[in-house]
């Protein structure tokens, strides 16, 4: 919200300047983001009259002014001027020698093509009162010759924009700012001329509210005969202007005007452009409308739109169309004041790509009894400027869909809780009444019925805040508050994200965060299976679903990176993956669903690596990362809930994003937690990457309910280590290998002695060379310790014979022969 502060000063003015003006409005949460100048710096700069212009004679598109810019002067000023709407007998803004524009330009006596030119007739863009401008700034013909410009413009003078939370509708205009001006410097305020013009014809035109859900009240009045001659005057084009609107036409220029000043948007139809009567309905599949910025929109039958008997007119709330526009030769139209439900019109907008005042109002609620307030300011100011012969305002209303203003209990032990101090009745009422909220005393206290623009007051304690909103918070003292606080010990097993994170951090990762949406294309690259969750008002279309997997923001990033030559990358991310169906994620029955919508929020952690082993250096020989690199560093993550990792499993998977014969299914108490596998070779090309990338994800629920580690006192007996040389088929993983192994029973002669003795299995090496087509040798030390004694080979041969046996007849392997 951008304003004229000598315009809200009109309707309230405090005895402050203009730095402590923002400063309160910043305080009572309306933040004020900059603060600038209405004009740039110029001195020397007034108001003249073209008495006479003839060609130049050295230059085809110079002309020969001469221009008056005193009344006492005898001699006009001559003056070079190259604008093509430079007239005879127009006023203009001139600049003196000796005068100085912003950007420090100095003007000066000077010769254009032989001809002397004594100053400078000036744009609005030279004044900085414009980015750019076609030809010199016109002015009304009774502007006094010789004035100074700069105060007959009166440009001592600020725009202030204010940053508005969605919740503050109440102050997209300057009646709401003036409003909480007035109650904060307990000042009053000037109410706005409302009165109701009398219809001087009988002429109405007949309106249908078919959507009376979206638009519960429809006014409307015809204003016939306007001048086709009339312009917008000087003073309200300036306030426009430093609003951030550019004047048009004079029935756009009064509602924009309407709009700033109440809040209430309205839109002018060409009448004699309108068929039969005016339908606020939905869109009709098919239908087709051209805005008034040209744009040619297909309509979809979620938008509401404001049509005649045979085609839209206008997007409801948001822009009206091209056909029924207002043009320089429209004499009768329709004036329009509507109350659109914020439900009807918020998202609306972005789904067609537009942005409007009008909409970013909707959007957030207007007040629902303003519109004919709005229609007889805008009758009085355009009567004002066009003339014209108005008719009766039509108000049509279903008030069953209007917003109730429902009372408020307001209770005076309830606001001393929570501001922490006491405040007055007197002071109370004071502030609630200056807010144009109406009191009905009670015995605790009050029945407070907000004001109609204030869609965010629903609660007693809102009421609360804005006392202390007004009162000032800075005027609250500050007290320390006295509580016991309730320290709650985390379970010693459970899973720690922040050791993990560290964990990771000490291996080399980065953490990011990236966005929770993602595009469709993404998405269906990573997980094309997955029953994702679509945005129904997204910012983009490449942010237009929830993410199922933390995998596209981490390639995504590492692709930002990696073409920033940034080629040895590790990162990762904690956070939530969505999905609808119920069977996407409950493979694990760690992930809560809920039972309305069926969507679950999964807390993942997943990881991504590319490039290099290691930083380049002269102690190790480069070499591209693999898998069992990122296995490592998931291991040890892994620790962190199984020290000896005796429940998980690593066993091969298939992934779409994933590559063949490099995907492993991660498994913890024989249920599927998460994958490790380098990125699909496609996927790789489609993404830029020069090298592999390895990825992994886990689901942090099942990882929560750890094991804790046991102590056992350190053996005084010897190690005994047997290296035993495999012949294995070769589709049995190491792991099926290593989990026989474990399984393996005692023999009853030793009981229970491998649990006890067998301390740990190495893979020391695997083998393809002198071995049959489908058979692999593989290589597995075994070490043993007792903690009771020295083991004698009988023990050890009789356990390893045990093992051998066991690894046979469950996997048929054998003994490589020496």
């Amino acid at each position: 919200m951008q304003f004229s502060e000598a315009w809200l000063r009109e309707l309230v003015n405090p005895n402050i300047d203009t730095q402590t003006l923002a400063n309160q409005l910043t305080t009572a949460g309306l933040e004020v983001g900059s603060i600038t100048p209405a004009a740039g710096s110029f001195t020397k700069v007034v108001v003249g009259r073209v008495r006479s212009l003839s060609q130049h004679p050295n230059a085809d598109k110079l002309r020969v002014c001469l221009v008056d810019v005193s009344t006492n002067a005898a001699e006009p000023l001559q003056i070079i001027c190259g604008a093509a709407n430079v007239t005879a007998g127009l006023n203009v803004p001139v600049a003196l020698q000796g005068a100085v524009l912003p950007g420090n330009l100095g003007i000066k006596r000077t010769k254009l093509r032989g001809i002397e030119s004594c100053g400078m007739i000036c744009s609005a863009a030279e004044l900085g009162l414009e980015e750019k401008s076609a030809g010199i700034m016109p002015l009304p013909a009774a502007a006094p010759i010789g004035q100074d410009f700069f105060s007959y413009l009166s440009l001592n003078d600020n725009i202030i924009e204010l940053e508005l939370t969605p919740d503050r509708s109440d102050c997209l205009s300057l009646n709401g700012i003036a409003r909480e001006i007035g109650a904060i410097n307990k000042v009053p305020v000037t109410p706005i001329k409302l009165e109701p013009i009398p219809a001087q014809t009988d002429a109405t035109f007949q309106v249908h509210l078919m959507a009376p859900q979206a638009c519960p009240r429809y006014a409307c009045r015809i204003i016939q005969d306007l001048d086709l001659t009339a312009t917008t005057p000087l003073w309200m084009q300036e306030k426009l202007r430093r609003s951030g609107i550019r004047a048009i036409h004079p029935v756009v220029d009064v509602t924009n005007y309407v709009l700033l000043e109440l809040g209430q948007p309205m839109h002018g139809f060409d009448l004699s452009k309108l068929n039969q009567h005016i339908e606020v309905r939905m869109a009709r599949f098919g239908e087709n409308l051209v805005l008034l910025d040209g744009r040619e929109l297909t309509l979809k039958e979620n938008t509401l739109v404001i049509a005649d008997a045979t085609q839209p007119l206008a997007l409801a709330g948001i822009m009206g169309g091209e056909a029924s526009g207002v043009t320089a030769v429209t004499k009768d139209i329709l004036l329009e004041s509507a109350f659109f439900t914020p439900q009807a019109i918020s998202g609306i907008p972005r789904t067609y790509s537009l942005a409007t005042d009008s909409s970013h109002r909707f959007e957030r609620g207007v007040a629902p009894d303003l519109q004919v307030k709005a229609i007889e300011r805008a009758t009085q100011l355009l009567l004002d400027i066009a003339g014209g012969i108005p008719g009766p305002v039509l108000d049509l209303c279903s008030q069953e869909h209007l917003p109730s203003l429902r009372p408020i209990t307001l209770r005076r032990e309830r606001i001393s809780k929570i501001l922490g101090i006491q405040l007055k009745d007197n002071e109370i009422i004071d502030i609630l009444e200056r807010l144009e909220m109406q009191l009905q005393p009670i015995t605790a206290g009050w029945q407070v019925t907000p004001h109609s623009a204030r869609f965010d007051i629903q609660h007693e304690v809102d009421l609360i805040a804005e006392l202390g909103r007004i009162y000032g918070y800075d005027n609250i003292p500050a007290h320390h508050a006295l509580m016991a606080t309730a320290l709650t010990s985390i379970p010693e097993a459970h899973f720690d994200l922040n050791k993990a994170k560290a964990l990771l951090v000490n291996r080399g990762y980065q953490e990011v965060i990236t966005y929770s949406f993602i595009s469709p294309k993404m998405q269906q690259l990573i997980e094309p299976d997955a029953q994702t969750i679509a945005i129904a008002n997204p910012l983009s279309q490449d942010l237009s679903i929830m993410r199922s997997s933390l995998w596209p923001g981490l390639l995504l990033a590492a692709n930002y990176n990696y073409a920033r030559q940034q080629t040895r990358i590790r990162i990762f991310e904690s956070g939530l993956g969505f999905v609808l169906n119920a069977n996407q994620a409950t493979e694990t029955d760690y992930v809560d669903v809920d039972p309305i919508n069926s969507i679950q929020q999964i807390p993942l952690l997943a990881g991504l690596a590319t490039g290099n082993f290691a930083p380049e250096q002269w102690g190790i020989t480069a070499r591209t990362i693999d898998l069992f690199d990122i296995k490592a560093d998931l291991e040890a993550l892994l620790q962190l809930t199984d020290p000896k990792l005796l429940e998980f499993e690593f066993l091969p998977a298939e992934h779409k994003a994933l590559h063949p014969g490099q995907t492993a299914r991660i498994i913890y108490n024989a249920k599927p937690i998460g994958w490790l596998g380098t990125l699909h070779p496609d996927l790789q090309q489609r993404l830029d990457f020069g090298t592999n990338v390895i990825l992994f994800e886990l689901q942090l629920p099942a990882l929560m309910k750890g094991k804790l580690p046991v102590f056992q006192p350190l053996s005084k007996f010897p190690i005994v280590r047997r290296d035993l040389s495999l012949i294995v088929d070769k589709n049995i993983s190491s792991t099926q290998l290593l989990k026989s192994i474990k399984s393996t029973k005692s023999i009853k002669s030793i009981k229970t002695v491998l649990q006890e003795i067998l301390q740990d299995i190495i893979l020391f090496d695997i083998y393809t060379g002198d071995t049959k087509p489908n058979q692999k040798s593989v290589g597995i030390g075994l070490i043993f310790q007792s903690a009771s004694g020295t083991l004698s080979d009988t023990e050890i041969n009789a356990v390893v014979a045990n093992i051998l046996q066991h690894l046979e007849e469950e996997l048929g392997v054998t003994l490589k022969a020496a």
